[in-house]
Protein backbone atom coordinates (compact mmCIF):
# COMPACT_ATOMS: atom_id res chain seq x y z
CA UNK A 1 0.00 0.00 0.00
CA UNK A 2 1.34 3.44 -0.95
CA UNK A 3 1.87 6.02 1.81
CA UNK A 4 -0.53 8.97 1.86
CA UNK A 5 0.96 12.28 0.76
CA UNK A 6 -1.91 14.44 2.05
CA UNK A 7 -4.78 14.24 4.48
CA UNK A 8 -8.17 12.92 3.39
CA UNK A 9 -11.04 15.31 2.72
CA UNK A 10 -12.75 14.13 5.93
CA UNK A 11 -9.62 14.83 8.01
CA UNK A 12 -9.25 18.28 6.43
CA UNK A 13 -12.90 19.19 7.04
CA UNK A 14 -12.77 18.00 10.66
CA UNK A 15 -9.47 19.85 11.23
CA UNK A 16 -10.76 23.20 9.98
CA UNK A 17 -14.25 22.88 11.46
CA UNK A 18 -12.88 22.12 14.93
CA UNK A 19 -10.22 24.84 14.56
CA UNK A 20 -12.82 27.49 13.62
CA UNK A 21 -15.12 26.51 16.49
CA UNK A 22 -12.30 26.54 19.04
CA UNK A 23 -10.91 29.88 17.85
CA UNK A 24 -14.42 31.36 17.84
CA UNK A 25 -15.09 30.02 21.32
CA UNK A 26 -11.80 31.43 22.61
CA UNK A 27 -12.68 34.85 21.20
CA UNK A 28 -16.18 34.60 22.68
CA UNK A 29 -14.81 33.47 26.04
CA UNK A 30 -12.31 36.34 26.17
CA UNK A 31 -14.99 38.90 25.27
CA UNK A 32 -17.66 37.47 27.55
CA UNK A 33 -16.93 39.48 30.71
CA UNK A 34 -17.25 42.73 28.73
CA UNK A 35 -20.85 41.81 27.96
CA UNK A 36 -21.86 40.15 31.24
CA UNK A 37 -20.34 42.88 33.43
CA UNK A 38 -22.06 45.66 31.49
CA UNK A 39 -24.74 47.80 33.11
CA UNK A 40 -26.52 47.90 29.75
CA UNK A 41 -29.29 45.24 29.70
CA UNK A 42 -28.89 44.74 25.94
CA UNK A 43 -25.16 44.05 26.38
CA UNK A 44 -25.91 41.64 29.22
CA UNK A 45 -28.48 39.81 27.07
CA UNK A 46 -25.91 39.56 24.26
CA UNK A 47 -23.51 38.07 26.82
CA UNK A 48 -26.07 35.41 27.77
CA UNK A 49 -26.56 34.56 24.07
CA UNK A 50 -22.79 34.32 23.60
CA UNK A 51 -22.41 31.97 26.58
CA UNK A 52 -25.23 29.71 25.33
CA UNK A 53 -23.58 29.55 21.90
CA UNK A 54 -20.19 29.00 23.59
CA UNK A 55 -21.58 26.01 25.52
CA UNK A 56 -23.30 24.43 22.51
CA UNK A 57 -20.20 24.84 20.35
CA UNK A 58 -18.00 23.40 23.12
CA UNK A 59 -20.20 20.31 23.29
CA UNK A 60 -20.00 20.08 19.50
CA UNK A 61 -16.19 20.04 19.75
CA UNK A 62 -16.38 16.97 22.01
CA UNK A 63 -18.43 15.07 19.42
CA UNK A 64 -16.31 16.22 16.48
CA UNK A 65 -13.10 15.37 18.34
CA UNK A 66 -14.30 11.84 19.06
CA UNK A 67 -15.23 11.48 15.40
CA UNK A 68 -11.82 12.86 14.40
CA UNK A 69 -10.03 10.41 16.70
CA UNK A 70 -11.96 7.48 15.23
CA UNK A 71 -11.19 8.70 11.72
CA UNK A 72 -7.51 9.12 12.58
CA UNK A 73 -7.29 5.58 13.97
CA UNK A 74 -8.75 4.20 10.74
CA UNK A 75 -6.85 6.62 8.46
CA UNK A 76 -3.32 7.34 9.69
CA UNK A 77 -1.79 10.74 9.00
CA UNK A 78 0.74 11.15 6.21
CA UNK A 79 4.35 10.54 7.23
CA UNK A 80 6.33 13.49 8.49
CA UNK A 81 9.05 14.81 6.16
CA UNK A 82 12.31 12.86 6.31
CA UNK A 83 14.34 16.03 6.92
CA UNK A 84 12.77 16.62 10.35
CA UNK A 85 15.09 16.11 13.31
CA UNK A 86 14.13 13.67 16.08
CA UNK A 87 13.35 16.67 18.30
CA UNK A 88 11.03 18.16 15.65
CA UNK A 89 9.26 14.82 15.26
CA UNK A 90 8.83 14.57 19.03
CA UNK A 91 7.55 18.16 19.19
CA UNK A 92 5.09 17.52 16.33
CA UNK A 93 3.73 14.38 18.01
CA UNK A 94 3.52 16.11 21.42
CA UNK A 95 1.69 19.05 19.86
CA UNK A 96 -0.88 16.77 18.21
CA UNK A 97 -1.37 14.83 21.44
CA UNK A 98 -1.75 18.16 23.25
CA UNK A 99 -4.40 19.26 20.75
CA UNK A 100 -6.45 16.08 21.15
CA UNK A 101 -6.19 16.40 24.93
CA UNK A 102 -7.25 20.06 24.86
CA UNK A 103 -10.06 19.41 22.38
CA UNK A 104 -11.59 17.09 24.97
CA UNK A 105 -10.54 18.64 28.29
CA UNK A 106 -11.35 22.26 27.41
CA UNK A 107 -15.05 21.67 26.68
CA UNK A 108 -15.35 19.02 29.41
CA UNK A 109 -13.97 21.49 31.97
CA UNK A 110 -16.56 24.04 30.81
CA UNK A 111 -19.32 21.46 31.11
CA UNK A 112 -18.04 20.56 34.59
CA UNK A 113 -17.88 24.26 35.53
CA UNK A 114 -21.52 24.78 34.55
CA UNK A 115 -22.53 21.52 36.23
CA UNK A 116 -21.01 22.51 39.59
CA UNK A 117 -22.15 26.14 39.57
CA UNK A 118 -24.67 27.44 42.07
CA UNK A 119 -26.33 29.26 39.14
CA UNK A 120 -28.05 26.42 37.29
CA UNK A 121 -28.62 27.93 33.85
CA UNK A 122 -29.73 25.30 31.35
CA UNK A 123 -27.19 23.98 28.87
CA UNK A 124 -29.14 24.41 25.67
CA UNK A 125 -27.84 22.67 22.56
CA UNK A 126 -28.66 25.36 19.98
CA UNK A 127 -32.22 25.54 21.36
CA UNK A 128 -33.02 21.97 20.27
CA UNK A 129 -32.72 20.31 23.68
CA UNK A 130 -31.13 20.79 27.09
CA UNK A 131 -27.98 18.83 27.88
CA UNK A 132 -27.94 17.31 31.36
CA UNK A 133 -25.42 18.48 33.91
CA UNK A 134 -22.50 16.21 34.71
CA UNK A 135 -23.21 14.33 37.97
CA UNK A 136 -20.69 16.30 40.03
CA UNK A 137 -23.02 18.08 42.44
CA UNK A 138 -23.08 21.80 43.13
CA UNK A 139 -19.94 22.99 44.86
CA UNK A 140 -18.53 26.48 44.98
CA UNK A 141 -15.03 25.09 45.52
CA UNK A 142 -15.24 22.58 42.67
CA UNK A 143 -16.97 25.16 40.46
CA UNK A 144 -14.14 27.62 41.10
CA UNK A 145 -11.56 24.95 40.33
CA UNK A 146 -13.35 24.06 37.09
CA UNK A 147 -13.58 27.75 36.15
CA UNK A 148 -9.83 28.19 36.68
CA UNK A 149 -9.10 24.96 34.80
CA UNK A 150 -11.29 26.04 31.88
CA UNK A 151 -9.56 29.41 31.73
CA UNK A 152 -6.05 27.94 31.95
CA UNK A 153 -6.87 25.33 29.30
CA UNK A 154 -8.13 28.16 27.08
CA UNK A 155 -4.81 29.98 27.41
CA UNK A 156 -2.96 26.70 26.78
CA UNK A 157 -5.03 26.32 23.59
CA UNK A 158 -3.99 29.83 22.49
CA UNK A 159 -0.34 28.92 23.05
CA UNK A 160 -0.64 25.59 21.23
CA UNK A 161 -2.54 27.14 18.30
CA UNK A 162 0.18 29.80 18.01
CA UNK A 163 2.91 27.15 18.04
CA UNK A 164 1.01 25.09 15.46
CA UNK A 165 0.53 28.03 13.09
CA UNK A 166 4.17 29.10 13.42
CA UNK A 167 5.34 25.53 12.75
CA UNK A 168 3.11 25.25 9.68
CA UNK A 169 4.48 28.54 8.34
CA UNK A 170 8.05 27.40 9.08
CA UNK A 171 7.46 24.22 7.11
CA UNK A 172 5.98 26.13 4.18
CA UNK A 173 8.30 29.14 3.94
CA UNK A 174 11.61 27.94 5.42
CA UNK A 175 11.67 24.15 5.02
CA UNK A 176 9.72 24.44 1.75
CA UNK A 177 8.03 21.07 2.32
CA UNK A 178 4.41 19.97 1.90
CA UNK A 179 3.32 19.88 5.58
CA UNK A 180 1.04 22.92 5.21
CA UNK A 181 -0.02 22.11 1.65
CA UNK A 182 -1.37 18.68 2.56
CA UNK A 183 -3.86 20.25 5.01
CA UNK A 184 -4.74 23.08 2.61
CA UNK A 185 -5.77 21.50 -0.69
CA UNK A 186 -5.59 24.84 -2.56
CA UNK A 187 -1.92 25.37 -1.58
CA UNK A 188 0.60 23.53 -3.74
CA UNK A 189 3.57 21.69 -2.29
CA UNK A 190 6.89 23.31 -3.11
CA UNK A 191 8.70 20.04 -3.66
Amino acid sequence: MMARSRYSAVAIILHWLIALIIIGNIIGGLALDTFLDSADPAMKMTGFKIIQLHKALGLTVIGLTLLRLLWRLANPAPALPAHMTPFEVLLAKATHLGFYTLMLLLPLSGWAMVSTSAKRFPISYFGFFDVPYLPLGQSQTLGGLMHESHELLGFAAIALISLHVLAALKHHYFDRDDVLARMLPWVRARG
